[in-house]
């Protein structure tokens, strides 16, 4: 007789809520100075509570820890918005909601910068962000041949996305954000992206 394993319902609540403290420890890491030089399964299972092997056979590896934390970040940030955003019917709409969504993403966590800075300094953390801003660009590549249609050539239509992609970064928004409220900052990217879109429409003649 095979045996079954079964996991009861306390011990998966516990499993959860461990969880769930281990990544609130490395996203309260991640935002203090310098937190990416030390963010370590030891140094981050220190600040949960719980002893290194927890955190590793929860998460794998450093760079499983950091996605779970980015996931938490993103989710706290509103990007999990964006998969209902795809499903508006009206694409162009879609795409300013996109950009909002983005604006106040970059916007609401101040440890956001930081962490785009220490792209350079980390090569597994700048892997792992780099990859996620690449979702974005995915997104918009999807996005847009649902505004332009058959109306713009293939090339023209990954260019668009290219430079929306770069529209749509931190980067961007932050040096725009120096002298402008989000608000501000939101309405001249929405614009600006619907200009590249309406180039692709309408080229020059």
């Amino acid at each position: 007789m095979t045996k079954r394993n079964y996991v009861s319902p306390a011990r998966a609540s516990a499993a959860a809520e461990t969880r769930a403290r281990v990544i609130a420890a490395g996203a309260r890491l991640l935002r203090k100075d310098a937190g990416i030089a030390n963010f370590s399964l030891d140094v981050v299972a220190k600040a949960a509570g719980v002893t290194r092997l927890t955190v590793y056979n929860q998460f794998g590896s450093r760079g499983g820890l950091l996605e779970a934390v980015f996931d938490h970040i993103a989710r706290e940030g509103g990007l999990f918005e964006l998969a209902e955003v795809m499903t508006t019917a009206d694409p162009r709409a879609a795409l300013d909601r996109v950009v909002a969504i983005f604006c106040r993403f970059w916007s609401h966590d101040p440890a956001i910068g930081g962490l785009n800075q220490a792209i350079a300094t980390d090569p597994e953390f700048g892997d792992s962000l780099r990859g996620r801003n690449e979702r974005r660009r995915e997104l918009l590549a999807a996005l847009l041949p649902r505004i332009v249609g058959k109306q713009a050539a293939k090339g023209a239509v990954q260019d668009a996305v290219d430079l929306i992609f770069v529209l749509t970064s931190y980067p961007t928004f932050a040096s725009l954000s120096r002298q402008r409220s989000v608000d501000e900052v939101c309405r001249l990217l929405q614009k600006t992206c619907r200009d590249a879109v309406d180039a692709v429409v309408e080229p020059k003649k």
